[in-house]
């Protein structure tokens, strides 16, 4: 499995409109059919420059779901911000490759 993992900062003047528009954004993304999943969280960390950090993570089953998505799909949706939010929101991309999970073993009495 591999994560696409979108993290943002957003400028306190868009923050409210632009966690709305976020939302469906994800869905826009999630309906190419190159994701299983997402999840959109806060980054618990305060900026210097302020304003809100998400990041959106974003679940490939394989690494041709995650290439046919930037062949495809990704200028397309990443332009759509950009138009919308221009100089308010600073976005950078990295891929992560799933090795292993790990869940707490039960233990039972």
């Amino acid at each position: 499995m591999y994560i696409y993992n979108v993290t943002l900062s957003i400028d306190k003047s868009i923050h409210q409109e632009w966690l709305i528009w976020i939302q469906n954004h994800i869905q826009e993304v999630l309906a190419t059919g190159r994701f299983t999943g997402a999840k959109l969280t806060q980054v618990l960390v305060e900026e210097e420059m302020g304003g809100t950090t998400y990041s959106i993570q974003y679940k490939a089953e394989n690494r041709e779901d995650l290439d046919d998505y930037y062949t495809f799909d990704a200028e397309r949706l990443r332009n759509e911000g950009m138009k919308k939010f221009a100089d308010k929101m600073l976005a950078f991309r990295t891929e992560l490759k799933v090795v292993k999970e790990f869940y707490p073993i039960s233990v039972k009495n």
